[in-house]
């Protein structure tokens, strides 16, 4: 039994994010009962707390979602709003409120409901991340907001050239842009990990990860079902060149060396102007 309950606490919080609507579940039913006796106090009183119990599992997996990303960074900022504790409070809320005005307990004990219910939700979930995770290397002059914002940045390109990938009907082209995908991610850890030269990294995520997604989305949006032509060869060569520039970099970081750009983007950029992929 042991095993098997620390097995079920080391899942990820998400995956227990449905706990909180299961709990909800039993005030609907009642609510439903109230409509059909005609007593439209009760049925005020189930129809609230149940919203408000939805409320609260809404914003239990939300932020389960953002405390996990917070764990799996190593550097971090804490949610701007404490949707573990909000959606706790929310559920003992629906429990202090359903007992007291449905079911008619003295406030005391209502007040008990809620407290026993707001408590072993935050047991169950855990509380809100509170403080910021990580920092710049001495004297690096940049932040951790500051290293943040950029990686959010990338992530986003990245979702983004695997979004346009995934509408890519030429397995060829899609394989490619999979591991551009692939090898921006891994630059993306790197830089996380030891953000020494955020300057350099930035013009890495605003010039050729950005140039990469510009490409991606709009040869996707435009060519989906392309399947030769010298349209397609072109989008090819545009691919191999950043691909190659993305695995230099990557074993750059690697080797713990700086990110060495200035070359390649001005190559790059002429290659994007010649072929007129997008």
């Amino acid at each position: 039994m042991g095993k098997r309950f620390e097995k079920l606490m080391s899942r990820p919080r998400a995956s227990r994010g449905g706990l909180a609507f299961v709990l909800a579940l039993p005030l609907l039913p009642a609510a439903l009962r109230s409509l059909l006796n005609g007593d439209l106090q009760r049925l005020l009183v189930h129809a609230g707390a149940f919203a408000v119990a939805l409320l609260g599992a809404h914003l239990l997996r939300q932020g389960s979602v953002a405390a996990e990303e917070y764990q799996r960074r190593q550097i971090a900022l804490p949610p701007r709003l404490p949707r573990k504790l909000l959606g706790s409070l929310a559920l003992g809320l629906a429990a202090g409120g359903t007992a007291a005005l449905s079911l008619g307990q003295h406030w005391s004990v209502a007040l008990a409901y809620a407290a026993a219910t707001t408590l072993g939700s935050v047991l169950v979930y855990g509380a809100d991340p509170r403080q910021v995770k990580g920092a710049a290397q001495p004297g690096a002059g940049y932040t951790p907001e500051e290293v943040q914002a950029a990686l959010a940045e990338g992530e986003r390109a990245v979702t983004a050239i695997e979004e346009a990938r995934s509408r890519l009907r030429n397995p060829e082209l899609a394989r490619r842009l999979g591991r551009i995908a692939e090898l921006a991610r891994r630059i993306l850890a790197e830089i996380e990990s030891d953000p020494r030269d955020l300057r350099r990294a930035r013009k890495f995520l605003t010039v050729y990860l950005e140039g990469a997604q510009r490409v991606a989305a709009g040869y996707a949006r435009t060519h989906p079902q392309a399947q030769s032509g010298e349209l397609e060869v072109s989008f090819q060569r545009v691919l191999g060149s950043i691909e190659g520039v993305f695995i230099e970099q990557h074993q750059k970081l690697l080797e713990h060396d700086v990110l060495d750009l200035d070359v390649q983007i001005e190559v790059l950029t002429k290659q994007l102007e010649r072929e007129g992929v997008v």
